[in-house]
């Protein structure tokens, strides 16, 4: 699809990838999904299985042509995080734990409080992280190396 980019873009955004949602506006008003893709630089969302349109795709090498039904971004604001506790539509605020870690909690008329846990998908990596080193890498030796005394002003280079 042709997106334009936002004129005014959404700082602190509040839905994240993999969030259970309600949409509160628009042709599926009231009905909850998962969000599937978040896109930024439009301030639209993607909601799984909803507001679903039909696309005309031309046929070419490789794939054929038809009709297809497929899912169409959602402005942001057109979507709600679902309190975990009560199941209605809330606002998301952040709060710090005693242990200084920031959590999500619900906010709002109606809101139990309770924290919004961070949707699973995004705690798997989608490329995993190297365990060997690449010919790239930087060898150890060298990273622990001192290079610097502060005492002695050894390796301060001469400015």
């Amino acid at each position: 699809m042709g997106w334009k980019t936002a004129e005014k873009l959404i700082r602190h955004w509040k839905v994240l990838r993999g969030d259970n949602v309600m949409i509160i506006r628009g042709k599926d008003k009231g009905e909850t999904g998962t969000i599937k893709r978040v896109i930024r630089s439009q301030n639209r969302v993607i909601v799984e299985g909803k507001n679903l349109v039909k696309k005309h795709i031309k046929g070419g090498e490789g794939h054929e042509g038809g009709i297809f039904t497929v899912e169409a971004p959602i402005h942001a604001s057109n979507v709600q995080v679902v309190d975990p506790v009560t199941g209605k539509p809330c606002k998301v605020g952040t709060r710090y734990l005693e242990d200084g870690t920031k959590v999500r909690v619900s906010r709002g008329i109606g809101a139990s409080g309770s924290i919004i846990p961070r949707p699973e998908i995004l705690k798997i990596r989608t490329t995993p992280r190297p365990t060997v080193a690449g010919p790239k890498d930087t060898p150890m030796d060298l990273v622990w190396e001192k290079t610097y005394d502060a005492k002695t002003g050894k390796g301060m280079p001469n400015l």
